[in-house]
């Protein structure tokens, strides 16, 4: 039986080099995977996921009011989807969210999603909400703060390296950006110490 996974962490855990190892395990058999990214994230060009390692790979741009169910209906039945990935998975709207647990329910495809599980502010995405709530698996990745303990915050970083304590929560960057914590320094960061 297929189902829903969702491996979350905070940056640089490593997420998007899992997803393209994963894509590629299917490939190297023979199998079609499909990969989706939001379309605003054209950090790699659009359509494009990359690792910080130097893996990349072409991916599908989804937007927010796209029907992901019926994209993966319709491109399962011009060729056999194996799996379908996802990557930046805190980018989906709840609706998408059970998109794609209707495609591990209904087609019987599994449905791997990679993402962020809290903002810099540390306020649960609505993507990520809803993949907490409905997936079958979940797994956290690990990564690590300066001090060596787990991070699991991150902090948003101005152009001239203040800390952003306000703002929307949705602004695309990476290690120029944002930067991982564990919960006692992003405390202090987040309060000026």
């Amino acid at each position: 039986m297929a189902k829903l996974y969702f491996n979350y962490a905070t940056m640089n855990a490593g997420k998007s080099t899992m997803l393209l190892q994963a894509s590629y395990n299917y490939q190297e058999r023979g199998m079609r995977t499909v990969i989706l990214i939001a379309g605003f994230d054209d950090r790699a060009g659009r359509g494009r996921i990359s690792s910080r390692i130097g893996l990349s790979s072409d991916a599908v741009a989804f937007e927010q009011d796209d029907n992901l169910f019926e994209m993966i209906v319709h491109l399962h039945a011009e060729a056999e989807v194996a799996c379908v990935f996802v990557d930046e998975a805190q980018f989906l709207s709840e609706a998408q969210a059970w998109q794609l647990a209707r495609i591990a329910d209904r087609v019987g495809i599994p449905v791997m999603c990679y993402g962020l599980r809290t903002d810099f502010q540390g306020k649960l995405f609505p993507g990520s909400q809803a993949l907490l709530a409905i997936a079958d698996e979940m797994r956290e990745v690990r990564s690590i703060c300066h001090c060596g303990r787990k991070a699991t915050m991150v902090v948003r970083l101005a152009p001239d390296g203040s800390v952003v304590r306000e703002g929307a929560q949705v602004e695309v960057g990476g290690n120029e950006k944002y930067v991982p914590f564990c919960r006692r320094h992003w405390e202090d960061k987040m309060n000026g110490h």
